[in-house]
């Protein structure tokens, strides 16, 4: 499937900013014009994205994951913060407009657009790293093995923290933090606990929306089905990128 512009404007954007972040060690007179490159913003500040990303696979070909339950998670939840964060959005300029909105007020819908970024961007993590056959390649095995010990030392850290979560709300996420230079899994009790500096390398969403559907409680069954779906092509070309980033 064709992924729509704008999106793929705000992916590019989203690596742009990270660089961004990692150049505070260079000089001023450095970074000023790598900066004037680097910040491309292609929407105002109170407008969001209004179409939804599409699937890179065909739900109905997954193993284990049915096609009724990808395209509603795809749909309802995912689809629902699209549709909510832009309305928050246009509530914030309106706000942001009005000098008698109280403090707390705004800042309850800055807590809102917060919670609804993390979920459209993790939402999008999570069904761009599908569509695989489960099979990591001899790259991904090394470097994750590098950073873990073992590759069977990150599996079973990142399943426990999918069980860990299992019947409750989150995301298991392994990611690369360009302040620390590691590549690590993270807990998340919600859209609002991204870790900071973090590039994204895979992400499981342990929402029970996300396998109560064809599993019910039984989160374990789905992580095994998770497992047999990454796609580690689109993992190894995020951790090509965490390189490139972290020699900037």
């Amino acid at each position: 499937m064709t992924e729509h512009p704008d999106l793929q404007r705000r992916s590019l954007l989203c690596t742009a900013a990270v660089t961004v972040a990692v150049l505070g060690t260079t000089t001023a007179a450095t970074t000023q014009p790598l900066l004037e490159k680097a910040i491309m913003p292609t929407l105002h500040a109170f407008e969001s994205q209004t179409t939804l990303k599409p699937l890179a696979f065909d739900p109905a070909k997954l193993s284990g994951l049915s096609e009724r339950l990808i395209r509603s998670h795809w749909e309802n939840n995912y689809g629902g913060s699209v549709k909510a964060l832009e309305v928050v959005k246009k509530h914030l300029a309106e706000a942001l407009a009005n000098k008698d909105t109280p403090p707390y007020i705004y800042n309850a819908l800055k807590r809102e657009h917060l919670l609804r970024t993390g979920s459209v961007v993790f939402h999008e993590d999570y069904f761009d790293n599908l569509g695989g056959n489960g099979q990591a390649g001899a790259t991904e095995r090394k470097v994750i093995a590098d950073a873990f010990g073992s590759f069977d030392t990150w599996e079973t850290e990142f399943r426990r923290i999918g069980a860990g979560l299992g019947g409750g709300s989150g995301w298991v996420m392994l990611g690369f933090n360009t302040h620390t230079h590691q590549l690590e899994n993270y807990w998340l009790a919600d859209h609002a606990h991204g870790p900071a500096a973090t590039l994204p390398l895979l992400v499981m969403d342990m929402y029970e929306h996300s396998y109560q559907m064809d599993y019910g409680a039984a989160a374990a069954k789905y992580i095994d089905a998770f497992f047999k779906n990454i796609q580690w092509e689109v993992v190894a070309r995020r951790i090509e990128t965490a390189r490139q980033v972290s020699r900037t």
